[in-house]
């Protein structure tokens, strides 16, 4: 649901209800009844708000499916340095990639 998706994301933000909805300009209730889906629809300009504050594209909100799996590109950012400063090498992730491009050929011949 778009509220427990909104609470999700920013969790994982590590924003507190308080710190977003203020960024937001929302009130800290308005932005609980949303979480908690007592608000099933929020104006799009609210949810565009969050999505700037919470640094995700609008879709991401909306659709629970992309929550799990796009990446803002601030994030792929953040990947790719932790990747780096972790000593994993450019040829090491180029197998990974490889290997899960075979996965998934094997899985469509199924």
């Amino acid at each position: 649901m778009l509220g427990t998706n909104i609470k999700n994301i920013r969790e994982k933000k590590g924003l507190t209800l308080s710190e977003c909805a203020q960024r937001a300009k929302v009130s800290k209730s308005y932005l609980s009844n949303i979480e908690r889906n007592k608000n099933r629809n929020p104006s799009i300009s609210i949810l565009e708000r969050l999505a700037n504050v919470l640094d995700v594209d609008l879709r991401r909100l909306i659709d629970t499916d992309l929550e799990n799996s796009v990446l803002s590109d601030r994030e792929w950012m953040e990947f790719v340095h932790e990747l780096k400063e972790s000593g994993v090498k450019k040829d090491q992730v180029q197998q990974v990639i490889e290997f899960t491009r075979w996965q998934k050929e094997q899985k469509q011949k199924e």
